[in-house]
């Protein structure tokens, strides 16, 4: 036993630290005293360490890449400033025909939507009208900035906000109203759904430089001036019920009214129905809602007999107090031209103007010659398309090659397609002293007007052509009695016009209008109304100018005559005529 025990003792000592007791074997810096270095986990270590810094590097990067790269919903607004406000546009008076009002708009971040189906599930709630795939399809995308909805009610916008969806905003938007809807839309026009001008006023506005501003964002709402125009709100929905009434009561397809200022060539009311509501600018693709007075293009009819007679007077040719043989059809190339109420004997001139004579007309019309009758009507503006502010303003249509055929037929309308625009701006210069005024939709001074005038007629001849009107309305003979409004003493000239159907002239289709203006003593508008393939009314029997469009013309006269500072007269009008019968 004892030595079992001095072997341990043995054993253990040699076992033993080379150091004294209480010191460790290993020196500060991890090497064993006396001996060789002591060995350590340095892998796990250098991968931890590297893991550490390739964390840190991807965050660097990504805050290096987002502080770089634009923000896409700050981009889309930076670069499309449909916020901008627009000028208000007012009547002469100042009534209020356009102005922006402030609406929301809905945008979604597809990048910040969590669970897109849960967001478009919950924004159906507030607008069920959207197609749900095509919803979900904008919200589930990767873009930055997708439009959802324009034009929100402030209730709709509480009511989404109250669903509190991740990455959906809203955004202040300038939109137009019209306060008058459709009475002024032919005029006025409209704007798209970024409030920029597409029709009418509103893209002559644009086209003055006010888009530019738009784009640049320099377009400030406290600079913006609002544009006046030379139309009176008043009439002009007289004009737009009338015509409206017109359409219904003739069961015709179209039907429109103009009235312009002889004196300044202002136009001061002008529509076509069937219209549209700009508010719903929708509306105006629908190729029947179209502004027939100037960018429509008929063949007027009659109402040409009004310039084929004031040409022939011009000329020196023709006088008053000549007359026509009007007693047999006149035949040329294979055609035979007769009247429609043919009185078969010799007519005077008065005669054949209130009796609307194609056979005497056409004689007029041969007495100038065929080259006079084109420079005539060229100059009278009815050949020509007219600069206006309206951008919707049609070109006329002519022959390429004038023979005798087509000098009597567009002596009585036929063979030559102008606008009521240009028809009304033409008799306009018959009316005022013979001096051509060019149209305008802004208002215009004497002054002004003055300025850009050209005499085109001899004052004489305007003289003449103001008795003719007169004669037409007044004498129960005249073709546009219907158009008599007591007190206002009316003149004008009617236009019943076959229209081509098929390349050939319907007997039974018919483009009506009738020329008017008043008062005649002197002058102060033309009223010039169409009807579009009317019948007859219910008790009668014929759907002719006389018995439609003259009868609109007298009720736009009457109603408006006194908005217009025309003020009736009931006493002698033979004294208030410079010429005679």
């Amino acid at each position: 036993m004892k030595r079992f025990t001095e072997f341990l003792t043995r054993r253990r000592a040699a076992k033993a630290p080379e150091t004294a007791p209480g010191v460790s074997r290993y020196d500060r810096f991890g090497r064993r005293r006396g001996g060789a270095e002591a060995p350590r986990n340095t892998g796990r270590f250098s991968l931890a360490l590297g893991l550490f810094a390739a964390v840190y590097l991807v965050i660097g990067a990504r805050l290096v890449e987002w502080g770089v790269q634009p923000n896409d919903t700050a981009t889309y607004f930076h670069n499309n400033q449909i916020m901008t406000a627009r000028p208000q546009i007012l009547d002469r008076n100042g009534r209020v025909l356009a102005t922006d009002i402030t609406t929301f708009s809905l945008f979604a971040e597809p990048r910040r939507i969590i669970d897109a189906d849960e967001a478009s599930e919950l924004l159906l709630t507030v607008m069920p009208d959207l197609d749900p795939k095509w919803l979900y399809k904008r919200l589930s995308g990767d873009q930055g900035f997708v439009w959802l909805r324009r034009e929100l009610t402030p209730s709709q916008k509480q009511a989404i906000l109250d669903l509190g969806i991740p990455g959906i905003g809203f955004r202040s938007e300038k939109s137009r109203f019209y306060p008058g809807r459709s009475t002024a839309a032919y005029i006025v026009g409209h704007v798209n759904v970024d409030n920029q001008g597409t029709a009418g006023m509103e893209k002559w506005i644009d086209d003055q430089g006010f888009k530019a501003l738009q784009t640049s964002g320099l377009a400030s709402e406290a600079d913006l001036k609002p544009v006046k125009l030379s139309m009176d709100l008043r009439v002009q929905h007289i004009v737009q019920d009338e015509v409206t009434q017109g359409m219904e009561r003739y069961q015709a397809l179209a039907a429109g009214g103009i009235v312009l200022d002889v004196e300044t060539g202002e136009v001061v009311a002008m529509t076509s129905v069937p219209d549209y509501d700009p508010n719903i600018p929708s509306q105006a693709l629908d190729k029947n809602r179209l502004n027939r007075m100037s960018a429509g293009l008929y063949e007027m009819g009659s109402t040409f007999k009004t310039f084929t007679t004031a040409m022939a007077l011009d000329s020196g040719k023709v006088k008053l107090t000549d007359s026509f043989d009007a007693s047999k059809p006149i035949r040329i190339g294979g055609f035979s031209i007769s009247d429609f109420h043919g009185k078969r004997r010799v007519l005077s001139v008065p005669e054949i103007f209130i009796y609307s004579s194609n056979i005497g007309t056409a004689q007029e019309a041969e007495k100038v010659g065929i080259e006079g009758h084109q420079a005539f009507l060229t100059k009278m503006g009815l050949l020509s398309k007219w600069k206006t502010e309206l951008p919707e303003v049609a070109t006329p249509t002519q022959p390429k090659v004038w023979k005798l055929i087509n000098s009597i037929t567009i002596s009585f309308g036929h063979g030559v397609s102008t606008t009521p625009m240009n028809t009304a701006v033409g008799a306009a210069a018959l009316m005022n002293g013979g001096r051509l005024i060019p149209p305008t939709f802004l208002p215009r001074t004497k002054e002004e007007a003055d300025k850009l005038a050209v005499q085109v007629v001899d004052p004489k001849t305007s003289d003449e052509m103001r008795y003719l009107f007169r004669l037409n309305v007044a004498d129960q003979r005249g073709s546009g009695n219907n158009a008599a409004v007591s007190g206002y003493m009316v003149g004008g000239k009617t236009g019943t016009a076959n229209k081509v159907v098929h390349g050939r002239y319907s007997n039974t289709k018919k483009f009506n209008a009738f020329l008017a203006s008043f008062p005649m003593d002197h002058p102060r508008y033309i009223v010039l109304t169409i009807i579009d393939e009317p019948h007859p009314e219910k008790g009668k029997y014929y759907a002719t100018a006389g018995m439609n469009a003259a009868v609109m013309a007298g009720n736009i006269i009457r109603r408006s005559a006194t908005f217009l500072g025309v003020h009736p007269e009931f006493g002698e009008e033979g004294k208030q005529l410079l010429v005679s019968y």
